[in-house]
């Protein structure tokens, strides 16, 4: 049987009726598909927050991994973490934290990205390992935290990370390569930085090989003499060597007291240099590399830096500090010397300069000389 044939009303109307359903398919769907889209950003972050709470799988001896919410990553190896490189603003720098031994110690101190009890809170700058300097320009790059009251942030620059070029897991090595650049607080770009970062080890023995490139935006740079800086890290509390010095520390329950070093988990550490030089006699003098060594968690443990050839002031001099600080400085000649010395380097607009560090460190046994020798020829003939 035929239906009835529709009117011209009744046609308008049923026009109408089809288009009104074809709105609403329309609008459920971008629901749809927004919901869709807001599920899985939200997975998204969870994988992220998951993966960092829990250990994962790897496919590689070096293996890299990137939580972006938190924004570093990770670098493993055989599947447990050796460090974290950190990229977030509010460091004023990006820096490597922590830097755990193979058995699983930890050499930098925790304060203040996660605090431990027993210890010291001086400096907050010093935080993990990282490359700045106390004066370019004028400006304060060393000592740049987020407590800086306004009114005097133009007093200081911030180093701030711009990309990554290259998250490389392997075998044989890991490579981070990633690029910044050190601004003042107008927001005028000083100096561009690329940085290369080449993870590797043998037993006992976890190896990061540093490679940075600065150079020169459009104005001339002036790294001053100073001895704030420049490549540098914060060691964990029994690395430091003993001192009769009074500073604030953390309780059991990580509140601030006031106690001697002594009183507290005792430092045991020991400087030596490549010169022969040891103890507290190691700071500013020129070395080719330095070892600090110590009993961390009943394991010895020791923390070796080496300078390059290549490098600016080659043998440069050392910030080995009693309380924990350990870097090369080699823009600090006129403090160092006690002014028999002195070095103002500059960098015309558009001219690079190149630093090459290696930093060893090893648990399970003390190295001698004849070990670290093997490290830092090692070094200078895979980066000439």
């Amino acid at each position: 049987m035929m239906g009835r044939i529709l009117g011209p009303e009744e046609r308008k109307e049923s026009r109408k009726l089809a288009a009104r359903q074809v709105r609403l398919i329309i609008l459920f769907f971008v629901i749809a598909l927004g919901g869709g889209m807001i599920y899985l950003s939200t997975r998204e972050r969870d994988d992220d927050r998951i993966r960092s709470e829990k250990k994962p799988s790897f496919n590689y001896r070096y293996e890299f991994r990137h939580l972006k919410n938190e924004m570093k990553v990770n670098l493993y190896i055989d599947g447990s973490l050796f460090t974290s490189y950190h990229y977030n603003p509010d460091l004023k720098k990006h820096v490597l934290f922590p830097i755990i031994t193979e058995s699983g110690k930890k050499v930098t101190r925790g304060y203040p990205l996660e605090p431990r009890p027993f210890e010291p809170t001086d400096h907050p700058h010093h935080i993990g390992i990282s490359l700045t300097h106390g004066v370019v320009n004028s400006l304060d790059f060393w000592s740049n935290t987020d407590s800086v009251p306004p009114e005097r942030q133009f007093h200081y620059g911030t180093v701030l990370h711009d990309s990554f070029k290259k998250i490389k897991s392997g075998d044989k090595k890991g490579i981070l390569e990633i690029t910044a650049r050190w601004e003042r607080s107008d927001k005028r770009v000083l100096m561009d930085e690329k940085t290369i970062f080449t993870f590797t080890s043998e037993p006992g023995v976890r190896i990061i090989d540093r490679e940075t490139t600065l150079t020169a935006t459009d104005l001339s740079v002036h790294f001053q003499d100073s001895k704030e800086g420049m490549y540098c890290m914060r060691v964990a509390r029994e690395m430091e060597q003993p001192s009769p010095e009074y500073r604030e520390y953390l309780d059991e329950n990580l509140k601030l007291v006031r106690f001697p070093k002594d009183s507290l988990t005792g430092p045991k550490g020991l400087y030596e240099n490549s010169e022969g030089h040891m103890g507290d006699d190691v700071w500013g003098k020129r070395a080719k590399w330095v070892s600090l060594s110590s009993m961390l968690e009943g394991e010895p443990v020791s923390v070796v830096m080496f300078d390059h050839p290549a490098n600016p002031n080659y043998p440069a001099h050392w910030m080995a500090r009693g309380y924990g600080l350990f870097g090369i400085n080699p823009f600090g000649s006129q403090v160092y010397s006690e002014g028999k010395e002195s070095l103002n380097y500059f960098l015309e607009p558009g001219k690079s300069v190149t630093f090459n560090y290696r930093l060893a460190i090893i648990n399970g046994f003390k190295p001698d000389k004849i070990r670290i020798e093997k490290l830092f020829n090692d070094f200078v003939s895979q980066n000439k």
